[in-house]
């Protein structure tokens, strides 16, 4: 690149003044650099006659003949606000140093320069890293131009720095501050959604249009509309926790299976947040059941968040699901063992209080109870000791388990000593039980080797004005007449018939 101070005396910007009086090249308030790329044009020329037709890829394969271009350039002026922009005291100072100015990074923005001008525009734009003669980097915006009367040899080409070094800067903040999020939103340990929900925004706008004010009732009344809405859910993106959670491979195969991830238990909370949403609460939180690919049932606390600048149309949401799956598991076993046997699986005896009382406050008219006793069981704990015993417990659990349907519950009450409540059951039906736990005793004893399993059974039925209470006692006596007659027939003499 060449400077020439003795540019012409009174052509385009040769610094005369202009009509006015004014030497508008100097007084710009913009960094102008007045240059000569007839050099050039005579280069492309030469380019042409040689059969060169895609330049960009020319100038890719042979990168020397883009330095002999910049080479080529001859600068004839520039005005004093350039001067300032790159902190050099003259104009002999500044083309001295073009080196400095420019880095090494001038080539390929110079490329994109030449590339533009083969295709027949008059004008071309690059963006560049220069540096000022202190070293400082800028970055700069150029706009070039070949002057109207210099098109046939480009003799004049005037070509505006601009200082866009706040602005990229910014874009560069923006960009990393882009990044930062994407990483949070990508390896962020919960599951994140981001959906649309413009449609909904107007399929609710367009109630409240019709005159509804109780949004509930009309759900209630028009269940189709809940369908609707959550068919208009459209889904953005997701994380990829998101995937791991439910088992996708990708987001295709994730947005394919939508249907069986959102089934089942997922529209009572669905209905509660549109009527939030209705409301006005842009951000909500509640637990909501989703499925696996593979079908298995998944608890998460949902945090949803209507994002801020999207408040009037819903356009832009995030839902993020916490995996409270575990403990969900956890709790439902804590709350199994508080109910029931862990040995038996049945109901345990804190469950059976519970439900007597349930069943004493409901005052029914036909409840019916049969206790039954295991039989042998001390004498096979003694004999082949406690897991022998155990054994024989779990077996009889398999019984009761096989033979007691809901609304009837049964429970280990005691050591050997089992219940079972029936709600609405008269005399017969008690009688039919105890028939058919009997039967089940003798198939059960069929498949096991070693001790027999036999109950002794005793059944009642409520009476009117009677408490539960001495239903189960009376229950318990016929049980022990059971007992009494199975020692007899057995030969064992521990048992006795308690006094009445």
């Amino acid at each position: 690149m060449q400077r020439d101070l003795a540019g012409p005396a009174t052509g385009p910007f040769g610094g005369t003044a202009d009509a006015y009086g004014f030497d508008m090249f100097a007084l710009a308030p913009v960094p102008l650099w007045l240059e000569d790329w007839s050099a050039i044009r005579a280069l492309m020329d030469e380019w042409r006659r040689a059969g060169v037709e895609d330049l960009e890829a020319f100038l890719a394969a042979d990168p020397s003949q883009v330095r002999r271009s910049a080479g080529a350039i001859r600068i004839l002026d520039v005005n004093p606000r350039t001067l300032a922009l790159f902190e050099a005291a003259d104009t002999g100072e500044l083309v001295a140093r073009l080196g400095d100015v420019f880095a090494g990074v001038m080539l390929e923005n110079h490329r994109d320069e030449l590339v533009q001008l083969w295709s027949g525009s008059t004008g071309f734009t690059s963006q560049a890293v220069n540096h000022t003669l202190t070293g400082r980097a800028l970055d700069i915006q150029l706009k070039g131009r070949i002057l109207p009367g210099f098109e046939a040899d480009w003799s004049r080409v005037l070509v505006v720095t601009e200082d866009v070094s706040e602005r990229e800067a910014a874009r560069r903040r923006a960009a990393v501050s882009e990044a930062h999020a994407r990483f949070l939103f990508e390896h962020s340990p919960v599951s994140i959604w981001v959906e649309d929900f413009s449609q909904i925004h107007a399929l609710l706008a367009e109630v409240r249009a019709s005159g509804v004010t109780d949004f509930r009732t009309f759900l209630e009344v028009h269940p189709e509309f809940l369908t609707r809405c959550m068919s208009e859910v459209r889904v953005i993106d997701v994380n990829r926790q998101t995937l791991t959670v439910f088992g996708a491979p990708d987001l295709a195969t994730l947005l394919a299976s939508l249907p069986e991830i959102f089934r089942d238990r997922l529209a009572p909370p669905f209905r509660e947040e549109l009527i939030d949403l209705w409301n006005g609460r842009l951000t909500q939180t509640r637990e909501v059941v989703n499925y696996s690919l593979d079908g298995e049932e998944m608890h998460f606390v949902m945090q949803f968040h209507v994002l801020p600048g999207h408040e009037h149309d819903w356009s832009l949401v995030q839902v993020a699901l916490t995996d409270i799956t575990a403990r969900k598991k956890a709790e439902a076993y804590l709350e199994y063992l508080g109910k029931h046997d862990v040995l038996t699986k049945l109901y345990n005896r804190s469950f059976y209080a519970d439900e007597m009382n349930r069943l004493e406050r409901r005052k029914l008219e036909t409840v019916s109870v049969l206790v039954a006793d295991l039989n042998g069981l001390k004498g096979l704990n003694d004999q082949l000791g406690h897991a022998a015993g155990d054994t024989l417990l779990r077996r009889a659990g398999e019984v009761f388990a096989e033979a007691v349907r809901l609304p009837w519950h049964a429970a280990r009450i005691g050591g050997d000593e089992f219940a079972v409540l029936m709600p609405h059951a008269g005399a017969a039906e008690a009688a039919a039980l105890l028939q058919t736990i009997d039967d089940l005793c003798v198939i059960n004893s069929q498949f096991h080797p070693g001790e027999r399993l036999s109950l002794s059974m005793g059944t009642a039925t409520l009476r009117a004005g009677e408490r539960l209470e001495e239903t189960v006692k009376r229950a318990d006596l016929r049980m022990y007449e059971a007992k009494r007659r199975h020692y007899a027939t057995t030969g064992d003499r521990r048992g006795a018939l308690p006094a009445s």
